[in-house]
């Protein structure tokens, strides 16, 4: 009832100390319901029911962080573990939790995706290639070009090739992307299923 009501997929068992002592999510609770295929009646169910606590199907097992974790640490540990809780303990007491759905809403908000509306497209750099941050920046600058967002990520096909994702305010997109590739950028507008003929020279 509480899951449903505040609308969340994570409960924290404390003790009376208000220790953490064990950790429930919504998977958890229908896992402990009975099999339809039970042969129990529903009066017996309810009486099974009533008795079983938050003690009895919590989770003991714990991982936690310090509130000073980085939040990409913190998804790198969700990610690792397969999991989409971790408690946040200071000083050996409980304040706060942190869920997949906060580190999405960080993603959302580092790329720049919730400030309006906006132009995205993608800038294939070699990772070796010193300065290429500045050299854009300084293009877009010189163009009175507003940078709303950059990502960067490395490609798993080839080695050496980043993906520099960028956000741009919608009015400036066109002129972006023409003035980048005048500077002898490779920019991407939409999904490229082959990217061969746009690798950098240093990249192919």
């Amino acid at each position: 009832d509480i899951l449903k009501e505040k609308l969340i997929e994570h409960l924290l068992v404390v003790n009376q100390n208000g220790d953490l002592v064990g950790i429930i999510s919504d998977r958890d609770i229908k896992q402990s319901w009975a099999s339809p295929a039970t042969t129990l009646s529903s009066h017996e169910l309810n009486y099974i029911l009533s008795r079983l606590t938050a003690g009895m199907i919590m989770i003991k097992k714990i991982i936690t962080i310090p509130p000073d974790t980085t939040i990409e640490r913190a998804a790198h540990i969700m990610q690792e573990n397969r999991i989409s809780a971790l408690p946040v303990i200071q000083d050996g007491k409980l304040v706060g939790i942190i869920t997949t759905t906060d580190v999405m809403g960080v993603l959302l908000e580092a790329i720049g995706i919730d400030r309006g509306e906006s132009t995205r497209f993608v800038v294939l750099v070699d990772r070796d290639r010193i300065g290429f941050v500045a050299e854009m920046t300084h293009i877009l600058k010189d163009h009175e070009i507003t940078i709303r967002s950059i990502v960067s990520w490395p490609d798993r096909d080839h080695e050496k090739l980043h993906h520099l994702v960028m956000r741009v305010p919608e009015r400036d997109g066109e002129k972006a992307i023409a003035v980048l590739r005048e500077g002898g950028f490779k920019v991407l507008t939409g999904y490229e299923p082959d990217l061969t003929p746009y690798l950098p020279a240093s990249s192919a």
